[in-house]
């Protein structure tokens, strides 16, 4: 196949990984890969475009499995968000990823949209980014050339891009269980409970050193993901790096604002304002404190 060809509207719908990547490298970016098609349907609808030739990843089996490993669960590309809400082991070692896919759309959205589609459309709205970059997940791509993995903290680059080559497809997301004890708390922020898109979203994970509830205990950790707070789903360097190691005591909504105002860039448009975001992003991250230094998550085993 050639470009020329793949952009005739051809849809595409290979039985292996290796016959996907093969009509990638020979198509490039001329053939655009799908797996629910929630977000691409509805804005080649809204646009009126005309429809692309697609690259349909819904029928690969190497897309589909969920894997329970010893200190992680890699998920494929292509599952969908309701077979990970209803997972056991995810539900109960990464509980903020089965509540984000819970969050995503409605139940029938859910039935469709892929955990790789979310990541791939490279919405900074998109529900289960944050929680993502809150365990610290790893993204594996595949080319006709190999594979690689690499931190999904430095997936987005901007707007819509990613470090993903035209000839890649998004294979995998390993996500490591948390540590025993670690806290987690997840929030969206929409116009309604369900069915919104978010004005601001929130994945926080928190260890703790041990110890009673006294004023000397204090974050040993912290990571965190914004949605809808920046260009790209956003984590907080900032923000961890100015509670690691302090005690509770000494963390206040001055501290996250001042940490806040250095790593998210939020912006007005049609569903919020910049202020108001800037404004929730710190209550959400004052709520998620406050959880971890009252009542400290303990992880369930599998």
């Amino acid at each position: 196949m050639n470009p020329a060809a793949a952009a005739a509207g051809e849809w595409y719908r290979p039985a292996s990984l290796a016959d996907a990547l093969a009509i990638r490298a020979s198509a490039g970016g001329a053939v655009v890969a799908i797996a629910g098609c929630t977000d691409l349907m509805v804005g080649w609808n809204a646009g009126g475009r005309r429809l692309p030739s697609v690259l349909d990843l819904s029928a690969l089996p190497e897309l589909g499995a969920i894997e329970v490993g010893p200190d992680a669960v890699t998920i494929g590309a292509a599952v969908c968000c309701a077979r990970i809400a209803a997972h056991p082991a995810i539900a109960g070692r990464l509980p903020m990823l089965a509540s984000s896919a819970r969050q995503t759309g409605s139940i029938a959205i859910q039935n469709r949209a892929t955990l790789g589609g979310n990541i791939m459309n490279a919405s900074p709205a998109a529900d289960n980014p944050p929680v993502l970059l809150a365990y610290g997940s790893q993204v594996t791509l595949a080319s006709v050339r190999g594979s690689r993995t690499l931190d999904y903290a430095a997936f987005h680059t901007g707007y819509k891009r990613t470090l993903a080559e035209p000839d890649e497809l998004l294979v995998s997301v390993t996500l490591p269980y948390p540590a025993p004890g670690a806290s987690s708390h997840y929030r969206k922020v929409g116009t309604r409970r369900a069915q919104a898109i978010s004005k601001v979203a929130l994945a926080a994970l928190i260890e703790t050193t041990d110890g009673a509830e006294d004023r000397g205990r204090q974050v040993r950790d912290a990571r965190f993901g914004f949605a809808s707070a920046g260009p790209v789903p956003l984590a907080a360097p900032a923000l961890s790096a100015a509670i690691r190691d302090r005690p509770f005591s000494k963390i206040d909504r001055a501290l996250v604002e001042h940490a806040l105002a250095s790593d998210l860039s939020p912006i007005d448009d049609i569903r919020s304002t910049a202020a108001y975001r800037r404004q929730v992003a710190v209550n959400l991250v004052m709520a998620a404190l406050a959880e971890a230094w009252q009542a400290p998550e303990r992880a369930r085993p599998l």
